[in-house]
């Protein structure tokens, strides 16, 4: 990441990090980062998806109990990070009960705004100097 930073506006990582140890490691060797979205849905609406989802794979795991616990151990781990990232950097909350189309849209929609305010904010610093 570091070697191809320069080449890009940045990268998108999914699904990490899933402790706020692991946020600070990524800090340490790679940088801050400069937008974090947590796409939120009810516990009702995850738990649907999964077991939706468990008709198509073939995970052994992938049962009602199992995914309510794995979903329970989810939200416990991630509250803090989520805490953590409010406080440090710029935390967008993406509404994730719709379809994935309507989900997909607003997580473009946040970082094309987050963009456009760096280009406004990298403008602006230029003129200054």
């Amino acid at each position: 990441m570091i070697a191809s930073f320069g080449d890009t506006k940045g990268f998108l990582i999914d699904g990490y990090p899933r402790e706020i140890k692991q946020g600070k490691a990524f800090e340490n060797k790679i940088g801050e980062p400069s937008l974090v979205l947590c796409l939120d849905c009810s516990t009702e609406i995850m738990s649907s998806r999964l077991l939706k989802r468990s008709q198509n794979s073939q995970r052994i795991d992938d049962n009602a109990d199992t995914i309510v616990k794995r979903i329970e151990n989810y939200y416990q781990a991630l509250e803090p990070v989520i805490a953590y990232y409010e406080q440090k950097t710029q935390l967008c909350k993406i509404n994730a009960e719709g379809t994935p189309e309507e989900v997909f849209l607003q997580v473009c929609t946040s970082i094309n705004s987050f963009l456009k305010k760096e280009e406004a904010a990298s403008c602006l610093s230029t003129e200054i100097q």
